[in-house]
């Protein structure tokens, strides 16, 4: 029992989750400019976003264990960011757990989204038949999104315009232009998060025919498009009132503390893992602060 929710624990992965509330969090932020909001519809779409969250870890566990991606990582290499949830490699789950926690997480993923459909907003649907695709296709095949150089895409869409514009949608009944482009600088740094993930995976990755960006590219290109990924982001935050969003959304600016370290860090040392490690919380931290800080904005702005 012990393995088991230590397992499971891995799984929910809280630090992967904080991408799916930090784009949660900037939603709501956003919908409450508008209104007060249903706290048992966000409560509601938060449990049934983190459903499928341990559904997309747990799936894509079986799937990266096949195809030798997490057998491959060497130790050096392992970050506590990247490398997979490890829950089969080390005995905590076997297959058949793991395939369970998946089916159950994603069932109940998607009736939380049903209850919404039916209940509060069914335009909601097709929203989340493409976030649930994503999350699945992301390792499985026929489309093995992450195996093909689209899972950088699919990250960036689906942690930014895709939930952020969910759970607006859920609280105020329609998704206005500003939202979007609120949620695009956030789906760009989320999408930087997966991207330096991706650099101490890097041997295992090109060895098991994974064919990320960052394998494709190679780390010392990779590295230079991370930092370029995160100065569009900084200029997307730039443009934002120039849509009628509030100037106070520049609070949000916080997050190129971090951002700078973090690039500083990977064009000097993208090929050891022990130096971009720092680089990959710093990364965490920056989409994590702009997305207190934008919603933070807005809220003062009301």
């Amino acid at each position: 029992m012990k393995n088991f929710c230590l397992g499971l624990w891995r799984l929910a992965d809280p630090k992967i989750s904080l991408a799916s509330f930090a784009a949660m969090f900037l939603g709501a932020c956003a919908a409450a400019r508008g209104g007060a909001l249903s706290w048992k519809w966000l409560a509601l779409t938060v449990l049934g976003i983190f459903f499928i969250e341990i559904a997309k870890n747990a799936s894509g566990e079986v799937f990266d264990f096949d195809s030798g991606t997490d057998l491959a990582v060497a130790a050096e290499d392992r970050s506590p960011f990247s490398g997979g949830k490890r829950v089969l490699i080390d005995g905590l789950l076997n297959r058949r757990q793991t395939i369970s926690i998946a089916a159950v997480s994603y069932l109940l993923g998607i009736a939380a989204g049903l209850v919404i459909v039916a209940y509060r907003e069914p335009q909601i649907l097709w929203l989340g038949v493409v976030g649930v695709a994503l999350a699945y296709f992301y390792h499985a095949p026929p489309f093995k999104l992450s195996y093909r150089g689209l899972g950088e895409l699919a990250v960036g869409l689906c942690y930014g315009p895709l939930i952020t514009s969910g759970t607006y949608l859920v609280q105020r009944g329609s998704v206005t232009p500003e939202v979007i482009l609120l949620a695009t600088p956030l789906g760009l740094l989320i999408m930087a998060f997966l991207w330096i993930n991706e650099f101490p995976d890097y041997r295992a990755d090109k060895a098991s025919g994974r064919l990320n960006l960052v394998v494709r590219l190679g780390r010392p290109t990779a590295a230079r498009v991370f930092v370029a990924t995160m100065m569009v982001a900084a200029a997307g935050l730039t443009l934002l009132p120039l849509a009628g969003i509030p100037v106070a959304v520049y609070l949000g600016a916080l997050f190129l503390v971090p951002a700078a370290v973090a690039g500083r860090i990977l064009l000097r040392h993208a090929e050891v893992t022990a130096r971009v490690i720092p680089a990959q919380a710093m990364t965490l931290i920056s989409f994590v602060l702009y997305s207190l800080g934008s919603g933070i904005g807005l809220l003062l702005a009301r």
